[in-house]
């Protein structure tokens, strides 16, 4: 583990003077971000009632579609066809698309008026959630995968995203320009979370990165061990991550310290899925087939979900139902309590990303390029 100027945490990087700092957030009625919500919790405030039915149906048969994002009523999910498509959330029916000139892998990322979104051609662009015209552009030296986020500080903002030229980018939310970037030395896969005034992050170097938003300066760096596919998610003082090496990770935001990891029992089980945290629980999905629901303070097992294969996907948590794509292509929802299984629904083609939940609607896209809001 590499600590560096640590005693900045405790001088007002997360929680002091610059108290003004915003991570973007969820509520009932939006999930603006992969995960729902800055810090990438992939917790819910939605209700969700059983028995869900299907609402509508929207389909891009020659696409692979990015996670949905939900604001203003509006459905949002990138395509590997190289659009942006936003629908109405009430009915499915297509309110705009905007082309981005090249696959769009993670998910859109939104924030009051304006849309967030990275390519495969390594380019970050900003677009208007009314029409989707597009504001500016950035581009990255490589492959974008994962989603951006948003800190805003009062009437500024700054834009965080990872590229695989191995750089994380902080860019001016409003014209686009380049604050800051960091180099890692490897790919970068998923999408930062940021708290107060940190971005957190690991990628290909088995490193978990705490930088400071405001001038790009490493706070902390910690070796997990093994390449980290998705994102991480910081609640609580906490960051916590899954690794190539069957571990999932948690750490102390205020020492850089690991607090406590957890092992699957089965051997080459890696966690390409970003976990869950809420309810006192951390749930994450594995390549070994299963949902793990582990305790938040101290990383003890309290559940699995055997899932019929892998599980990439990245569960929510929307009050005491936990939602997940599983390995034999369903859409699940198990009980938060003690993973039984309480309803599912067969998409037909597997679910390796995130649903959203908000506005009354469980919303999910499949890789057969179909998009689905279940609800009540």
């Amino acid at each position: 583990m590499k600590i560096l100027a640590l005693c900045a945490i405790g001088c007002g990087l997360v929680f002091g003077p610059r108290c003004d700092a915003q991570a973007l957030q969820s509520g009932p009625d939006s999930w603006p971000l992969f995960r729902g919500d800055g810090g990438l919790t992939g917790a819910s405030t939605a209700a969700i009632k059983l028995p869900l039915v299907l609402r509508w149906t929207w389909r891009d048969p020659d696409a692979v579609l990015t996670a949905p994002v939900i604001s203003e009523e509006k459905v949002l999910v990138g395509s590997t066809t190289g659009t942006v498509v936003c629908l109405s959330a009430a009915a499915g029916k297509i309110l705009w698309s905007s082309a981005a000139g090249a696959a769009v892998e993670g998910a859109p990322a939104i924030d009051g008026s304006a849309v967030y979104v990275g390519t495969s051609a390594g380019k970050v662009m900003r677009l208007d959630l009314a029409r989707g015209k597009v504001r500016w552009e950035f581009a990255t030296g490589g492959r974008i995968a994962g989603s951006p986020n948003v800190q805003r500080r009062g009437a500024d903002s700054t834009v965080i995203v990872g590229s695989y030229d191995g750089s994380l980018y902080a860019l001016d939310a409003r014209t686009g320009k380049l604050r800051w970037s960091f180099p890692t030395g490897n790919f970068i896969n998923g999408t930062a979370a940021v708290t107060g005034n940190l971005a957190a992050f690991g990628g290909c170097d088995a490193r978990v990165h705490l930088l400071s938003i405001p001038d790009g300066v490493e706070v902390a760096s910690v070796d997990t061990g093994s390449y980290i596919p998705g994102s991480p998610a910081a609640v609580g003082g906490r960051l916590y991550v899954g690794n190539y090496a069957n571990k999932v990770l948690a750490v102390d935001l205020a020492t850089g310290n690991t607090v406590w990891t957890y092992s699957t029992d089965r051997a080459g089980s890696a966690f390409f899925s970003s976990p869950a945290v809420g309810a006192g629980v951390v749930v994450i999905g594995c390549r070994d087939g299963r949902v793990h629901c582990v305790d938040q303070r101290s990383g003890r097992l309290r559940w699995t979900w055997e899932a019929g294969g892998e599980v990439d996907s990245s569960p929510l948590i929307a009050g005491s139902v936990v939602i997940t794509g599983s390995g034999d292509g369903r859409l699940v929802l198990l009980s938060l309590s003690d993973g039984k299984e309480c309803w599912s629904y067969d998409l037909g083609d597997p679910l390796r990303g995130s649903a959203a939940a908000a506005a009354g609607l469980v919303v999910a896209s499949s890789e057969g390029g179909i998009v689905r809001a279940f609800g009540e």
